[in-house]
């Protein structure tokens, strides 16, 4: 059975790594950015190449509407969406006494509200499959709390109680949730001035290395698997071992 993926933020790093090496499995693919069509098309020409058909759906996931419309898309376009990757998010510095409030809920939307409206959108044509997939991230600092991204870790935290409901509530049904925490990824153009600082976590991990985009579309793609249908509710570390 042909199978559909969405990830969101899809048109570079983590999520495009995700994208290509879905689309390499025979998945069709719905890639999704919020403004770099460029980047986005490049991604669907490189999924296209693996043999997969893909769309791309364009849109902010942090408003209502343009969430909906992403899942609709993929809905009218290949009968439903079977694999949902909540990739998309912002992580600004954010100070809780000081900054504006609008800040606050704009970063709740992307990595809170966007996941909350996809899965919801989702989940009716998983139940009814009786087969679904549901990913979502967190990350380290999420998980410990960071000075200046108070809000991002806020988000963060929530998705993770989302993770759990959904699992929790749907598993019966075949659908499964789970949330991965990546460690330091180096993505496809760093800023060389932090240079130095990733050459300092490379050292204090203990695999003695920085994680790269396919380390996590790796873990993606054994989470959406049939092999992985025992797995549900869980957080999956990706760090190379710098938190348990």
């Amino acid at each position: 059975m042909q199978r559909t993926a969405l990830i969101t933020g899809s048109g570079q790093n983590i999520g495009r790594a995700i994208a290509i090496d879905l689309g390499s499995q025979g998945y069709n693919v719905i890639v999704n950015g919020s403004s770099n069509l460029d980047a986005c098309e490049a991604v669907a020409a490189e999924v296209k190449a693996a043999g997969a058909q893909v769309e791309i759906a364009m849109g902010d996931v942090g408003v209502r509407d343009d969430a909906m419309a992403i899942a609709e898309l993929g809905i009218k376009q290949f009968g439903g969406i079977d694999v949902l990757v909540n990739n998309a998010a912002i992580r600004p510095s954010y100070d809780l006494v000081n900054d504006d409030e609008a800040d606050f809920h704009r970063i709740m939307d992307v990595n809170l509200h966007g996941p909350f409206w996809l899965t919801r959108a989702c989940l009716p044509g998983m139940i009814d499959k009786g087969w679904g997939r549901i990913i979502n991230f967190t990350g380290m600092n999420a998980q410990q709390g960071y000075p200046g991204k108070s809000a991002a870790s806020i988000s963060k935290h929530a998705v993770w109680g989302l993770t759990k409901s959904i699992a929790k509530e749907y598993g019966r049904a075949g659908v499964t949730a789970n949330i991965i925490s990546p460690g330091t990824i180096l993505g496809e153009a760093e800023d060389p001035g932090f240079a130095g600082r990733y050459e300092t976590l490379k050292e204090q991990n203990p695999s003695g290395r920085l994680g790269a985009p396919s380390d996590i579309a790796r873990m993606v793609s054994y989470l959406v698997s049939d092999d992985a249908g025992f797995v549900n509710g869980q957080l999956m570390q990706v760090n190379g071992g710098v938190v348990g």
